[in-house]
């Protein structure tokens, strides 16, 4: 049986850019929680501003990530090994990479959040194949479009 009301977590943050000795301003984040997505957790870099960026990351790896290393390859989460209380995030993407840290307890709330809404192992009940694959189709013609007919 599939649900079939939407529900969206949203929560707002702040991540450190973890480049020692460079001091940099926190980085305003939104983390994202959709139930038609329930695999994923959303994050929209400097929500509400021109220059944002957005990575879906897997919610098990997020929350894997807070206890032991997790991921490889473009999205890798771990404690920060002299600093249990922290998780570094480290993403990398064509256009760049950055390795971010954040309070534990901070990402650990908004998890339990999700897991309050939908948990671990019962993600199938809410995904939608239809709906899956209709946002597959709509981007795909959206990548196919030229870059002057993008809204």
């Amino acid at each position: 049986m599939v649900r079939n009301h939407r529900l969206i977590i949203r929560f707002a943050t702040v991540f450190d850019l973890a480049t020692p000795p460079v001091v940099s301003p926190p980085i305003q984040l939104e983390l994202r929680y959709e139930t038609r997505d329930p695999y994923a957790v959303g994050m929209i870099f400097n929500p509400g501003r021109n220059s944002r960026a957005h990575c879906m990351i897997a919610r098990d790896l997020l929350a894997a990530g807070l206890v032991s290393r997790s991921g490889e390859g473009n999205v890798r989460i771990s404690p920060r090994p002299d600093n249990p209380e922290l998780v570094v995030i480290a993403l990398t993407a064509p256009s760049g990479q950055g390795v971010f840290e954040t309070r534990t307890d901070v990402l650990a709330r908004f998890l339990n959040d999700t897991y309050a809404i939908i948990a671990s192992g019962d993600e199938h009940r809410w995904l939608s194949v239809d709906d899956a694959l209709s946002r597959v189709l709509l981007n795909d013609r959206r990548n196919d479009r030229s870059p002057a007919e993008h809204d």
